[in-house]
């Protein structure tokens, strides 16, 4: 999901929406410590340069919110933030409760934002954390209206579930739960259009950059276990990493965080690679390792597919285990995990959803009929994406994260608030919301071209968001 953030959170909605200011006024912050926090956010976020901003982050956030990310860190956030969205315009307050505030937000291109900032407790209490996240026009109608009943939530989600699916706009699964009671489960759509085979609630599909979180998790079990440490260099565990600057000045840390200035492997060799030849994780390699590097390590935020790919070798390093061996092992496992996995797709494999697309040949072919994926994506996929799973899969994950089975410290440092995850690529779009509203999860998963699932996942948290 893309957004302009510092560090994802949700709250639960008390109100839906407060009324917007009149006649083009300029939107008025509440006058309490809380509401002044966030006007100097938004202020500091439209000054020249990024000393505001810097002095915000130092004034304003609590102490550990600065263990999790130092003001370095977030500034480097900050700076493709800024770059993405030029200005922030507050248009509207959301919603209040005891530890969070809501507002609406338009950005410098006209996207329309969600900001939602998240404090300690008690009425002084610091910024723990803050989003902001594109929100679309159907989710700022849901909350603009009344307050809804839990079942009359489920009925909307399923009536806007049907009504995609007639329009031919979503194809998948979706599951609904709060705490551990699963309230909709529920498939659309079709995971074979050549056999005509419907989608399950229990069919695997295809998670895109959702691994990535698998990945993560792997890295601070073996963070925890002193296996290795965040702050280790990537030569420790890569002796013949093609990049010496690399190998000498990325760290774990840089990496997971995407600061690393190691680029993506998606580009022109890569699409001129025949994808039966990419199956290992030593095979996406030769599409990013040697290239320099895109910017000093820890200086600025960029996705980075080609990251995740060494923090997987380092994982099999570290572990003495072969990657997928490990994820295997140690996280799919211990959460139950049993439908989830990295799959050949040139080996026959029961109950998985085909991905169709409308994007090939560098264009978007929005008027002809979906094609199949296959030659879009690798043989094999990676410790950065590719993998299968289920919706209850995914759902038993999120359990498992919240009751601490796979971390530990590490698990409430990194984990500790709510968050969203999504991946896709032509023909996968997948996408897992947890805590959306405290207490729920929301899984989406689909096999049509982004934003099909991610687009649905959103409209149902703004439904929750919703709830009475």
């Amino acid at each position: 999901m893309k957004t302009v953030s510092i560090v994802v959170v949700f709250s639960v909605i008390f109100a839906c929406i407060a009324p917007a200011a009149r006649g083009g006024d300029a939107f008025a912050f509440p006058q309490t410590p809380r509401g002044r926090r966030a006007a100097a956010y938004f202020a500091a976020f439209n000054a020249e340069g990024e000393g505001a901003m810097a002095a915000f982050l130092r004034e304003n956030l609590g102490a550990d919110a600065l263990k999790r990310a130092s003001v370095e860190e977030r500034l480097a956030r900050f700076r493709g933030s800024k770059k993405e969205a030029r200005i922030l315009t507050p248009e509207k307050a959301l919603r209040a409760t005891a530890e969070s505030a809501g507002y609406l937000v338009r950005s410098g291109s006209g996207e329309l934002l969600e900001f939602t900032f998240h404090f300690e407790a008690g009425e002084e209490g610091k910024l723990v954390s803050i989003l902001g996240a594109p929100i679309d026009p159907e989710t700022a109608a849901d909350l603009a209206g009344p307050a809804l009943g839990r079942e009359e939530v489920m009925a909307r989600i399923r009536a806007v579930m049907d009504g995609r699916s007639r329009a031919d706009r979503f194809s998948g699964v979706v599951l609904v739960a709060q705490g551990d009671s699963v309230l909709l489960h529920e498939a659309r759509g079709q995971a074979s259009l050549e056999f005509g085979a419907a989608n399950r609630p229990d069919t695997r599909f295809n998670l895109g950059s959702i691994n990535k979180l698998f990945t993560r998790v792997a890295v601070g079990q073996l963070a925890e276990k002193g296996r290795l440490a965040l702050d280790d260099k990537i030569g420790r565990f890569l002796k013949d990493y093609p990049n010496r600057e690399a190998a000498a000045k990325v760290t774990v840390r840089q990496l997971l965080d995407m600061t690393s200035g190691i680029g993506d492997f998606f580009g022109r060799r890569f699409a001129e690679t025949p994808k039966d030849r990419i199956r290992r994780l030593e095979d996406y390699l030769p599409f990013f390792a040697a290239d320099p590097l895109l910017f000093a390590p820890g200086s600025q935020r960029r996705y980075s597919n080609g990251g995740y790919i060494v923090l997987g070798l380092i994982v099999a390093q570290a572990s003495g285990q072969d990657y997928f061996a490990y994820v295997r092992d140690h996280v799919y496992a211990p959460a139950g995990m049993t439908g989830t996995g990295h799959l050949d797709a040139d080996v026959p494999e029961a109950n998985v959803a085909s991905g169709y697309t409308r994007n090939w040949d560098d264009g978007d072919h929005e008027k002809e009929d979906r094609r199949t994926n296959i030659y879009t994506r690798p043989a094999r996929g990676s410790s950065a994406g590719g993998g299968y799973s289920t919706a209850m899969d995914l759902f038993r994950f999120a359990q498992a994260l919240r009751a601490g089975k796979l971390l530990g410290p590490l698990g409430k440092e990194w984990f500790g608030g709510p968050q969203a995850y999504a991946g896709g690529a032509p023909g996968i779009n997948a996408e897992l919301d947890i805590d959306p509203v405290p207490g729920w999860t929301v899984v989406v998963l689909g096999n049509y071209d982004p934003p099909a699932a991610s687009s649905l996942a959103q409209r149902i948290s703004g439904l929750l968001r919703c709830l009475r």
